[in-house]
């Protein structure tokens, strides 16, 4: 675990940016890999969680995690904010019909005309809160995000006392997600010199290949955008961490500290997807960013 020198002096806080090092997994996956959307033996990712959690605090809750999903979106916890608590209730009717069942099994129904067939082949999964940032004035709740290679965000205003954790790929910082949880947490009395912000391992600008049709899209938005571009034998990359540390500047945010870590170079021991694809794996683990109130 590596901690933001910046964030590390913030006592009413606890974070970290963890790498692969330090879990329960193995093969593609050794060791910490924290990702529930991966292949990986869900026990093993429980398990690892927890390991993160102990790291973090010994007293707080359970991680809140995202279903990432590259988006401009975000949720915000607060003391009004209604975790699920349908499980409990959920358990006392799976009694009443039988101590040996599994979980209940219910829809999300829509008024439509189709339906799901549950044979010996069916994959069953827990959904998570679809969006790709999360802010909380609450203590003892560490909120999350997971990457392999996109840019992990950690935020905090020293004064409010409100934290964020940002899953920025390229199309999440295109969308605008960094501003938009900049501007809600002004909303909610945040000031930009109030705010810290520290930028997590991420794939580097010298590996970062890219598409001619992305930098189009990116000079179209604005044609400074071409300072985050380079050009090698024709090839066409794109320095995306730095890209992330102007969106925060565009904000009038300036307590910035980036770690400079590129999740490609395998000497730095971190999950990569980019990495994952040139061995030829047919997965990637995840490594997790956290932050919390104390």
């Amino acid at each position: 675990m590596i901690t933001s020198k910046k964030l590390s002096k913030q006592k009413k806080i606890s974070h970290g940016f963890f790498n692969r090092n330090g879990g329960k997994s193995i093969g593609i996956y050794r060791s910490l890999n924290c990702g529930p959307g991966s292949k990986d033996n869900k026990n093993k990712i429980k398990k690892n969680l927890e390991i993160v959690k102990k790291r973090i605090s010994k007293k707080s809750k359970n991680i809140f995690l995202l279903h990432q999903i590259h988006s401009n979106k975000f949720v915000f916890i607060n003391q009004n904010f209604k975790f699920n608590k349908k499980k409990k209730n959920l358990e006392i009717v799976k009694k009443r019909i039988s101590k040996k069942s599994k979980n209940i099994f219910l829809l999300h129904q829509i008024h439509s005309n189709k339906f799901v067939f549950i044979n010996q082949n069916f994959k069953f999964n827990k959904k998570k809160i679809k969006a790709d940032a999360i802010i909380t004035d609450q203590a003892k709740i560490p909120i999350a995000v997971l990457t392999a290679d996109c840019v992990p965000i950690l935020l905090y205003d020293n004064k409010k006392n409100i934290i964020a954790a940002i899953h920025a790929g390229w199309k999440g910082a295109f969308k605008g997600i960094i501003d938009n949880v900049i501007n809600f947490m002004k909303k909610k009395g945040c000031k930009k010199n109030n705010i810290f912000a520290a930028i997590g391992p991420c794939i580097g600008r010298t590996n970062y290949e890219v598409k001619d049709d992305l930098k189009k899209r990116f000079l179209k938005k604005d044609k400074k955008n071409r300072a985050f571009f380079s050009y090698k034998k024709n090839l066409i990359y794109f320095d995306l961490p730095s890209y992330v540390r102007s969106q925060l500047k565009l904000n009038k945010i300036t307590n910035i500290d980036m770690k400079n870590i590129d999740t490609f170079n395998k000497k730095n021991n971190y999950f990569s997807a980019r990495q994952a694809l040139r061995s030829k794996h047919d997965d990637y683990g995840r490594n997790i960013s956290i932050i919390m109130i104390n």
